[in-house]
């Protein structure tokens, strides 16, 4: 099983060794039953508020048609990891073809900033409904809101494209990732020449740059909210109801992403493998577990919806 191959003296990578599951070999089992039962829930919880919101036309309203895109988001950056996480989990060896691994960064990638620029806009769509009340139903039709949340993935995952690119144009000199899963960070620093990687940190400071300005859109569209709701009792319960959980999953996620990137960043190699494996892979589990549940139990609609399907299933 070979891991390079020769072209005119030059060594290249065809496989990759992940080597964060060097410390999973005595509790694979274990850590199998508990991913898969992970994953089961993730995938049972988001597909059901889909279900949910597709079936029932009083739920065909942007702020849901929003949330039924968060939840599809969820399970596209998930069946990035899981099924190729759990596979590794049983294996003795931890291999990923090359193009595999290039694969796995853009949904993974795509995912995350994909997740944020839902994010501002369900913020937008908060801003309106409590702001601009009048106009809300002019400005945020069912049409418009699907093409915002079209043109919001695509355009995102065309940048992770380009940025997944710029890497494959790199010559590596090992095949050994030092995480459960592959990511633009990990396989750039394995870059023979450092000048090589100058453009893809040009191209990486952008792409945190535009997404930084999605954070300070949220932000700004929160500040008028709040302004508003102190004025009135009707817009302090519609945010209570309706901004809280948006809030909540915007920090959970916004501290997960922080604490992988501090450990991918500045991590300490004094910290246990064990805890680096977790803060990696945050991400990808509490904030797809944690949102449909929150907006569930929140949203009043869905509530009511899901509690008259189960009363009549019973």
């Amino acid at each position: 099983m070979g891991l390079s191959i020769t072209m005119n003296n030059v060594s290249v990578i065809t496989m990759f060794f992940l080597s964060g599951f060097n410390e999973t070999i005595s509790h694979r089992f274990v850590l199998f039953f508990l991913s898969l039962l992970c994953y089961c829930i993730i995938c049972l919880v988001n597909v059901s508020l889909i279900v949910t919101i597709i079936l029932d036309t009083n739920l065909h309203e942007p702020m849901y048609i929003l949330l039924c895109v968060f939840c599809m988001n969820a399970l596209y950056g998930t069946a990035g990891f899981f099924p190729r996480f759990l596979w590794d989990l049983l294996s003795d060896v931890h291999l990923i073809s090359y193009y595999g691994c290039l694969i796995q960064n853009q949904v993974i990638y795509s995912f995350v900033c994909g997740e944020l620029s839902i994010l501002a806009l369900m913020a937008y769509d908060r801003y309106v409904a409590i702001c601009q009340p009048l106009k809300y139903h002019s400005i945020m039709s069912k049409q418009r809101v699907i093409r915002f949340a079209c043109f919001s993935w695509f355009t995102t995952f065309c940048i992770i494209a380009v940025n997944v690119f710029l890497t494959s144009r790199l010559k590596l000199c090992s095949p050994y990732i030092s995480r459960l899963f592959c990511v633009n960070w990990s396989i750039v620093q394995l870059a023979c020449f450092p000048a090589q990687t100058t453009i893809n940190a040009i191209s990486a400071n952008i792409v945190i740059i535009i997404y930084f300005l999605h954070g300070v859109f949220i932000v700004w569209s929160y500040m008028y909210i709040i302004q508003t709701c102190v004025k009135s009792i009707e817009n302090r319960a519609k945010f209570m109801q309706t901004c809280v959980p948006h809030l909540v999953s915007l920090f959970t996620f916004v501290v997960a992403i922080l604490l992988d990137i501090i450990n991918m960043r500045l991590g300490s190699k004094e910290l246990p493998r064990t805890l680096q494996n977790f803060i990696a892979i945050e991400f990808l589990v509490i904030p797809p577990i944690m949102n449909p549940l929150i907006y569930g139990f929140k949203l009043t609609k869905i509530r009511k919806r899901i509690y008259s399907v189960v009363i009549f299933k019973i």
